[in-house]
């Protein structure tokens, strides 16, 4: 999930899995795959650049579970 600031300045956590696409109008608009929008001050790179750190971070805990159960079955084999 990512953070962002709707126009009224309240935040948001967004599942970033349902983001169809971003489009700037000018305001940020996030078009979700149910049809929903959301406005945000993010600018598009923002919510594009949060969606590749959230990435990241969701492949970086995979990558340490995965050594952490191979070391676990090191131990057990």
């Amino acid at each position: 999930m990512i953070r962002v600031t709707e126009l009224d300045n309240s935040s948001l956590m967004l599942n970033s899995d349902l983001i169809q696409y971003v489009q700037e109008t000018p305001d940020t608009v996030i078009v979700l795959i149910n049809g929903e929008t959301v406005r945000v001050r993010e600018s598009a790179a923002e919510v594009r650049q949060r969606v590749i750190e959230f990435r990241s971070e969701i492949g970086e805990a995979a990558r340490v579970l995965a050594a952490l159960a191979m070391e676990g079955a090191g131990r057990n084999g």
